[in-house]
């Protein structure tokens, strides 16, 4: 056996451990779909100039992102975005929706929308900080 340290890893590497990973936690989890789920908004030319992605699995909806054009920003497109992306959890049986965001991102916004605080992560990377939010729909 020797073990290790890669300080340039390969990404073969890096996908073979995390489909371990997965391969482990599918024998294991209580669900067996993760299903990726996304919105977008297009201009007339089909460009995307905002959107919102994501996964459903169980109860959960996981966004991962949210995205508006910034020239675009403060005109609502967000909130429908989420609305949009809230409802069609909601008709995959998800019931709750869990995300994360930075000192600098959306947490006013996400909070304007009824998502809680559930942890911070302090000094991320440095100085700044990770919020943990989670919203349960009615």
């Amino acid at each position: 056996m020797k073990i290790e340290v890669l300080e340039e890893p390969k990404i073969e590497l890096i996908t073979f451990l995390d489909e371990k990973i997965a391969e482990f936690n599918w024998q294991n989890w209580e669900v067996n779909e993760r299903k990726p789920i996304a919105v977008q908004i297009t201009d007339e030319h089909n460009k995307v100039i905002a959107g919102a992605a994501g996964r459903t699995f169980g109860h959960w909806l996981q966004l991962s992102t949210l995205w508006v054009s910034e020239s675009l920003r403060g005109l609502d497109l967000g909130s429908q975005l989420l609305t949009k992306i809230e409802e069609a959890a909601k008709k995959r049986g998800c019931n709750r929706c869990v995300l994360d965001t930075l000192n600098f991102q959306a947490m006013p916004f996400y909070k304007k929308h009824g998502y809680e605080i559930q942890w911070t992560q302090d000094e991320y990377p440095k100085t700044g900080c990770k919020y943990y939010m989670v919203k349960l729909f009615k």
